[in-house]
């Protein structure tokens, strides 16, 4: 049987995420209802939506509030999960949130149940350990002001 060319290319699944911070650094992590553990605010990105889009989309979803999000990605991860397939991962830099931000935010279709600031040291207790990986990868990038490459949380060298 022939293979035709465009299923010979990768077609990734693509998620879009947002980092942020409290003023003493703590990412901010939010609990989905229909489902166990923490996440960061972001989710799927569409077809025929880019990533930024995605992940500004999912904040107005998650969290109510339309809050500004930096377009260069702090890390962009290639994580293929083995029921999902290949995934390319980008967390973008949302900046720091103030107790008044936090306040605002709506959870209007019951999507996600609570948000919680986590010390970085403490994201495996909240977070599968290659998200809490992928979350200090963006703490580091955002200090050195870059973008990480990276694939299963990892800086390749």
């Amino acid at each position: 049987m022939a293979v035709h060319e465009h299923e010979q290319h990768a077609s990734a699944r693509l998620t879009a995420g947002a980092l942020f911070t409290d003023p003493a650094g703590r990412p901010l992590l939010v609990k989905p209802g229909y489902k166990h553990g923490w996440e960061i605010p972001g989710g799927y990105v569409d077809a025929g939506e880019s990533p930024l889009a995605a992940c500004r989309r999912e904040l107005v979803e998650e969290l109510g509030r339309d809050l500004p999000v930096n377009g260069q990605p702090l890390v962009v991860d290639w994580a293929p999960l083995a029921p999902e397939g290949d995934k390319l991962l980008f967390i973008f830099d949302g900046g720091t949130l103030s107790d008044e931000d936090v306040r605002s935010f709506v959870f209007a279709d019951g999507e996600i149940e609570e948000t919680r600031f986590v010390e970085a040291a403490d994201l495996e207790e909240y977070v599968p350990k290659r998200l809490a990986d992928r979350l200090r990868l963006a703490l580091a990038a955002r200090q050195e002001d870059r973008c990480v490459y990276a694939e299963h949380a990892v800086e390749p060298h």
